[in-house]
């Protein structure tokens, strides 16, 4: 989902060898003992597990900010009790389906347009654009204000042109 999580978690639960709707259930309770803002990590190995958990948390306000490979095929997710707040974009880049580098170089010229201290908002399910987008901002003008995981591999990122 983004780049490396840079936020120790508050909780974590080891849910492997649960089925669905098991490891949800229990992100539920263990995040209703959180406070807003604090992270949950999660360890499951269910398959479902990812596709249900986007869905659960977009329904109850709070937020997956990260996923990662864990050993034996477990995967860690970072649940956010709440969200962080929603950025205000002002141009909408819609990359679905495009490969990349298509929603790099969509995006550098829309940003050539755009003024400093704007917003462009990028959507985008190519499999390598986390690293990508991470990597750009870094070299350019750019700030990576936020990634958002919106479920079944696709990704929100929020860039301010500096």
């Amino acid at each position: 989902m983004t780049s490396p999580v840079h936020c120790e978690p508050a909780a974590m639960v080891d849910l492997t060898g649960l089925t669905c709707p098991g490891p949800i259930l229990g992100a539920r309770e263990i995040l209703d003992s959180l406070r807003d803002g604090q992270v949950l990590l999660l360890l499951s190995d269910c398959p479902g597990t990812r596709d249900d958990l986007f869905a659960w948390a977009k329904q109850t306000g709070n937020e997956v900010i990260h996923t990662e490979p864990r050993e034996h095929g477990a995967t860690g997710y970072y649940v956010r009790k709440g969200r962080s707040g929603t950025i205000s974009a002002h141009v909408r880049l819609d990359m679905r389906g495009v490969t990349c580098p298509g929603p790099i170089v969509e995006a550098r010229q829309l940003l050539k347009g755009m003024r400093t201290g704007e917003v462009l908002k990028l959507v985008s399910d190519c499999p390598g654009v986390r690293d990508d987008i991470a990597g750009w901002a870094e070299a350019t003008r750019l700030e990576l204000v936020s990634t958002v995981g919106t479920g079944s591999g696709a990704f929100e990122f929020y860039l301010r042109k500096l």
